[in-house]
């Protein structure tokens, strides 16, 4: 094909919009999607002029997770590995990228589609949408699925998603956590706005650092949780927006950051 598989976009804020581009496959994460998501994530998380990406898709679906005609052409143990091994880098680069990353979920998103959802920092939702983890439906448990459905979803309601592989609504989809929001279709942009608005009034620094401290601490124990939290905090406080910022509210009167 000569379009990408990815269209990118950045706007003079530097709010990146990834939006995947294959609509004939809904978008299905290909060996050609995974390796233009890594390759986009990896470049954006070394530009410090980044302050927020949108994960968006083209055509009626966000993602019908993996493409399973490329996967069933190559019936190959060290071939399957090496494909999820692949898709988990690409899960995690998301995880470790320095700025929030907000999944803009129309259609369906099912099987590692909504791995996708499940694995980006904040998801907003048109209430058209549909979320299935349904691998379980041909033969196949979502397993690599399930590691960040089950941080996003009570434990018995994502093995619920994960044995029976029946769609939920975009409306449950909020109720169990998976997404922030559920909108009518024509007001999920003007929420996604609102969230990267308030992103980026505040300092990508602290942004950074906490957006790190919240997934490292989260696969903690408490007791090891709390001296990274508060080891985070104090190094934290020594920045110079923290510094501006607690002197602003002694001052009653607004931080002033640079952007």
């Amino acid at each position: 094909m000569s379009e990408a598989a990815l269209l990118e976009d950045r706007d003079a804020r530097g709010v990146v919009t990834l939006t995947m581009n294959r609509p004939a496959s809904f978008n299905a994460l290909s060996e050609e999607m995974i390796a233009a998501l890594q390759s986009a994530l990896e470049r954006l998380g070394d530009d410090e002029g980044v302050r927020a990406v949108v994960l968006a898709a083209n055509g009626k679906a966000f993602c019908a997770g993996h493409n399973l005609k490329e996967m069933i052409a190559r019936p190959e143990l060290a071939y399957y590995q090496e494909l999820f091994a692949q898709c988990s880098r690409m899960m995690l680069a998301i995880q470790q990228l320095p700025v929030p990353v907000i999944a803009r979920v129309h259609g369906i998103a099912t099987a590692a589609g909504c791995q996708l959802v499940a694995q980006c920092d904040l998801a907003v939702a048109s209430t058209e949408a549909r979320f299935a983890v349904s691998g379980v439906n041909y033969g196949l448990f979502c397993s690599t699925p399930s590691v960040p459905l089950l941080r996003n979803v009570p434990a018995k309601q994502a093995m619920e998603m994960l044995v029976t592989g029946e769609f939920i609504s975009a409306e449950q989809a909020s109720a169990r956590g998976l997404v922030n929001h559920a909108v009518a279709p024509g007001e999920v942009d003007g929420q996604i706005a609102r969230l990267v608005d308030s992103i980026l009034a505040k300092p990508r620094l602290a942004l950074a650092m906490g957006k790190d401290l919240f997934y490292r601490q989260r696969e903690m124990g408490i007791a090891a949780a709390y001296q990274l939290a508060a080891q985070t905090m104090a190094a934290n406080m020594m920045d110079s927006c923290a510094l501006e910022g607690v002197t602003a509210f002694t001052e009653k009167r607004k931080p002033s950051w640079t952007p």
